[in-house]
């Protein structure tokens, strides 16, 4: 590649250095939310049509195992953040050739972190399962789901890193079309595998399994032919880029734990009010990523724009970029709250849910919805620290919500008002967290700029 065309190439993938920062903020959370959906559906399709089978405990293993499956994807995730913070920061600063290397190393490690952490933890499933509050059938069920599903990890955290580079580099497009082909073929393959092969639980993970694959697929065909953004992985250019890397990935997380550490504890005080408590927790924890889907996809979404502007030293657009992000967050909080309330009564009858489980569907969709606009605020803010250099911030505030801003809340209500005490306790933190977290953000950004104007800052 000569120097002028090297160039023009380096031009044209910096795309977020200029144009309307709320165009870009939309454009990459709409495909964003559709391509981060797609993982979710695909989870929401297996519960849907297992819903049809009119059994509880099904229903209720699904949600156990849930709790395990968040827990790993929250790791994919975070892998697929550092990489987005550092090789959008690459290409912000006009530097391909680092942007390359860096994307390389960083889908080596993702693989490298996800497969050691599925070895671990792969001869323990069951005992995880039961430390959760699993028991007899629900337990026997929810242990041979998550040994047909769970060796799958290593895939869907490599085709998130590569739904994520293709962001980095402005694609949106392409990013959403990684995970939603995925979640065509689940939906497809799902009433054949568990209805039509009569397979059942297994067959909606089998299901899972082979969506995953073709994630992968469709995310490195686009990042080697269309944008050549990745080269031959060596060794030493891997060892040199972990030190790097893993200075953002180690803190993101460790920070995205956070989320299914609360969860995990919620689980746990809810398996105290049986199947019909549980089977409400796993269809709400289908539902709320695919409600407010965009919110979700926010962090994912502005991490590039902030990473290119940061890159090229512009700040007014970076607070710019995380002002517009915090006015969507609220119309998509307006939003989903209304579809939510309006389909409430259709989420019973789609789900089978019957007794207790339909009053605590009801709780979540007309009042606790609403209250998602504070954790949207608190994922905004986890894109500035994480693609700002300062990671530990998000790290400190998501592991001090999950610990004091859920478990005193979740204990206090249990107590008090059973499971429905449970359920809003959940929420109830996040408005604090989400506020202070907000403030911080844009007091980093404030000091990093004026620490920059000074001269004083460290070489990105």
């Amino acid at each position: 590649m000569t120097g002028a065309s090297a160039k023009r190439t380096s031009v044209r993938q910096a795309q977020f250095l200029r144009g309307s920062v709320l165009r870009h903020v939309l454009v990459l959370t709409g495909t964003g939310a559709v391509g981060l959906l797609s993982l979710f559906v695909g989870d929401l399709a297996n519960l849907l049509f297992l819903g049809q089978l009119g059994d509880t405990e099904v229903l209720a293993a699904v949600g156990f195992a849930s709790s395990l499956l968040f827990f790993s994807i929250s790791i994919g995730i975070g892998m697929a953040i550092a990489a987005t913070a550092v090789v959008s920061t690459a290409i912000g600063g006009g530097r391909m050739p680092d942007a390359r290397r860096l994307a390389t190393s960083a889908l080596v490690l993702t693989f490298g972190v996800s497969a050691v952490l599925t070895a671990a933890l792969f001869p323990f499933l069951g005992d995880i399962m039961q430390w959760l509050g699993a028991s007899g059938r629900t337990l026997v069920l929810g242990t041979e789901y998550l040994r047909i599903i769970y060796p799958s990890f290593p895939l869907i955290a490599l085709g998130m890193s590569a739904s994520a580079l293709l962001r980095s580099v402005g694609d949106a497009q392409r990013s959403m079309w990684v995970t939603l082909s995925a979640a065509i073929v689940n939906v497809i393959l799902d009433p054949i595998f568990i209805f039509g092969l009569h397979m059942g639980l297994h067959g909606a993970a089998w299901a899972s399994v082979m969506s995953r694959v073709l994630t992968l697929g469709v995310g490195f065909l686009a990042l080697i032919r269309v944008h050549g953004l990745l080269q031959r992985p060596a060794f030493a250019d891997v060892g040199g880029d972990a030190g790097r890397i893993l200075a953002v990935g180690v803190p993101v997380v460790l920070s995205n734990l956070a989320t299914p550490a609360a969860n995990a504890f919620v689980t746990k005080a809810l398996a105290g009010y049986g199947d019909a408590a549980m089977a409400a927790w796993s269809v709400t924890a289908r539902v709320n990523p695919v409600a407010f889907g965009a919110i979700f996809a926010m962090t994912s979404a502005i991490g590039p724009i902030i990473g290119q502007n940061f890159g090229a030293g512009n700040f007014v657009r970076v607070r710019q970029t995380v002002t517009e992000a915090v006015k969507a967050n609220v119309a998509f909080t307006a939003a989903a709250w209304l579809l939510l309330a309006l389909s409430s009564q259709a989420i019973v009858r789609w789900f089978g849910l019957s007794g207790d489980s339909v009053a605590l569907i009801n709780l979540f969709c007309w009042w606790l919805a609403p209250l998602f606009m504070f954790l949207g605020f608190l994922f905004i803010s986890n894109a500035v620290f994480n693609t700002l250099r300062h990671p530990h911030y998000a790290t400190a505030v998501n592991w001090t919500r999950a610990t004091l801003g859920t478990i005193p809340f979740v204990i206090l209500g249990g107590k008090w008002y059973g499971a429905a005490g449970v359920f809003t306790a959940s929420f109830v933190g996040g408005v604090l967290f989400g506020v202070g977290a907000l403030w911080a953000s844009y007091r980093l950004i404030a000091r990093l700029e004026a620490a920059a104007v000074a001269g004083t800052s460290r070489k990105i």
